[in-house]
C-alpha cells in the first residue's frame, strides 16, 4: 500500500493498493484513475505517487527473493580443470559397419 493525501483544505491521508491505479493525470491537480473508474483528486505529485509504487514493488520484490548465501572466505576462487574434459570424444566412436 502506498500513503497518500486526499486534495482537500485538511489534505486527509489515505491508503491505496498501487495494483488498483490504471492512470495518473497532472492537470493541474493530480488526478488518480482507478481500475474501478473512480478517481481520485490527490495532493501528491505525479512523481511522488511513481516514486511511492516503485518504492513499494521494490520491497515486495526484496522481501520475496531469497538472500544470497554470503561467502565463507574472501579468497580469490580458482579455476580448476575438470577430468572430463581431458576425454578424447574420438575415443568411444562406434565401429562403422
Amino acid at each position: 500500500m502506498i500513503r497518500l493525501h486526499h486534495l482537500s483544505a485538511r489534505a486527509e491521508e489515505f491508503f491505496l493498493n498501487p495494483d488498483l491505479i490504471v492512470a495518473i493525470d497532472a492537470t493541474p491537480d493530480t488526478v488518480v484513475t482507478l481500475s474501478t473508474h473512480q478517481k481520485v483528486l490527490v495532493k501528491d505529485s505525479a512523481e511522488d505517487i511513481v516514486a511511492a509504487i516503485h518504492a513499494w514493488r521494490t520491497s515486495i520484490l526484496t522481501a520475496s527473493l531469497p538472500s544470497a548465501p554470503r561467502r565463507r572466505s574472501e579468497a580469490n576462487l580458482a579455476l580448476v580443470r575438470g577430468a572430463a574434459s581431458s576425454i578424447n570424444p574420438h575415443d568411444h566412436e562406434e565401429p562403422s559397419r
